[in-house]
């Protein structure tokens, strides 16, 4: 069988002769980029596994509730780069604010009166469906409800 070029590296490699159609060479890190590749399409195009992939991570955080707050204690030199990292961004203004489930800034003085709502960014990172929004008085104080 002829050589073929990596789909991942780029290098010659000989397919196996059970596999006929192998694009990607031995390598560890090439397969794991075709496994990678290979789960990616499978979740945009099928919402059962997708769901099965979302329920086991689910299940996994909640078998291990400090696995990050450990792996960040034990590598510190992680949480410094990507304390950097995410300064950079935000000195560089490519990123919104983050907003939580329960964010609420202090208490607002709002009017009774009908709103209009404007989104401003679209695509600002926010968590629970959380939307940056303008409110604008469109009418004054009513006297129903």
């Amino acid at each position: 069988m002829e050589s073929r070029w990596c789909t991942a590296c780029a290098k010659p490699f000989f397919p196996r002769s059970q596999s006929p159609h192998q694009t990607y060479c031995p390598e560890q890190d090439c397969q794991r980029e075709r496994r990678r590749l290979w789960q990616k399409a499978k979740r945009s195009s099928d919402p059962d596994y997708l769901q099965n992939q979302l329920q086991a991570q689910r299940a996994w955080n909640s078998r291990n509730p400090d696995y990050w707050r450990a792996y960040r204690a034990d590598h510190p030199a992680y949480v410094a780069t990507n304390r950097l990292k995410q300064r950079t961004r935000n000195d560089h203004g490519t990123v919104s604010p983050v907003a939580k489930m329960d964010a609420s800034a202090a208490a607002l003085p709002f009017q009774d009166g009908l709103y209009t709502l404007t989104l401003l960014d679209p695509a600002g990172i926010a968590k629970m469906g959380v939307w940056t929004v303008r409110l604008t008085l469109a009418a004054g104080a009513s006297a129903s409800p």
